[in-house]
């Protein structure tokens, strides 16, 4: 499929910016699993859970680079509900990370192929959405900093006008 309105290549920055969003997010996952094992693994597991439904649907991540995550139901923020499964597939591993040696050896073994095919949604999807993204109905979009209402903009999320 050919895109008439959008480069190619700006559609791959926007890409590249939104995994580097989640490695942000990733990172500080990380750093809190290692520094307080096996407390910090509890508190990853609820910061991951909770991060896109806080700050009006920016995890700390998308909040550096200036994205967020809206429902496509209605265009609201994130919820909790739409983040724990927008997440699913990067906390499974890291709940199961929380068990000594084998944990940690299954989170591997699982959250690696995981992490690919999220990678390969986000990258061979038209919509550019990961698999969180569908299993939860979110999309990212960049944050709009001059407090405009995405709703009123263009009537994207308006149920009473009819699409033909």
């Amino acid at each position: 499929m050919v895109r008439k309105f959008i480069r190619k290549s700006t559609f791959r920055v926007a890409l590249l910016s939104r995994l580097l969003a989640k490695f942000i997010d990733i990172f500080l996952v990380l750093i809190l699993s290692f520094a307080f094992y096996p407390i910090g693994i509890i508190l990853s597991i609820i910061y991951l859970g909770w991060s896109d439904a806080l700050k009006g649907g920016q995890s700390v991540g998308k909040s550096f680079i200036g994205f967020k995550v809206v429902s496509l139901e209605d265009g609201s923020p994130c919820t909790l509900k739409q983040s724990v499964v927008r997440n699913l597939p990067l906390l499974i591993p890291l709940v199961l990370a929380i068990i000594p040696l084998w944990g940690v050896i299954l989170a591997m073994l699982i959250g690696v192929p995981l992490v690919a095919v999220e990678i390969y949604f986000l990258w061979r999807l038209d919509s550019g959405k990961r698999m969180g993204d569908v299993l939860a109905d979110t999309t990212v979009m960049a944050n709009i900093h001059d407090n405009l209402d995405a709703k009123k903009q263009s009537g994207w999320f308006d149920s009473s006008k009819k699409i033909s």
